[in-house]
């Protein structure tokens, strides 16, 4: 079994950054695809940035170029780098791991909340 702990979210203004930390523990086996997803309040979740063992990344669009997904095999994590952050980036952050870097996999991390706001 496979246990995932988020860590980084919080308050911050709009231009801020943030960043957000997954660690991935137990049976991590090969796993192949991480990513972090999002839900902000009345929306559906949806992908913000996921990355293949091999480094294959894979974006939503809205966060293109303000949003860095690294990954650190040797400790089992990925790490979410978020910078010019909007109010529209408020969310609920998941972390992911078992799909691919389109479709998210069946472990979920418990969320993390970010709120970008003055």
């Amino acid at each position: 079994q496979v246990h995932l702990v988020e860590s980084g979210g919080g308050l911050v203004q709009p231009g801020g950054s943030l960043r957000l930390s997954c660690v991935a523990s137990g049976n991590v086996g090969n796993i192949d695809a991480m990513g972090w997803y999002r839900q902000a309040p009345g929306r559906q979740r949806e992908v913000a940035a996921a990355i293949s063992r091999d480094g294959t990344q894979n974006h939503a669009g809205t966060v293109k170029g303000r949003f860095i997904i690294s990954r650190d095999f040797a400790k089992n994590s990925i790490y979410l780098q978020m910078n010019n952050l909007k109010p529209e980036d408020t969310a609920v952050y998941y972390c992911n791991v078992g799909g691919s870097i389109f479709h998210p996999g069946p472990l979920w991390g418990q969320g993390i909340q970010v709120t970008v706001s003055s």
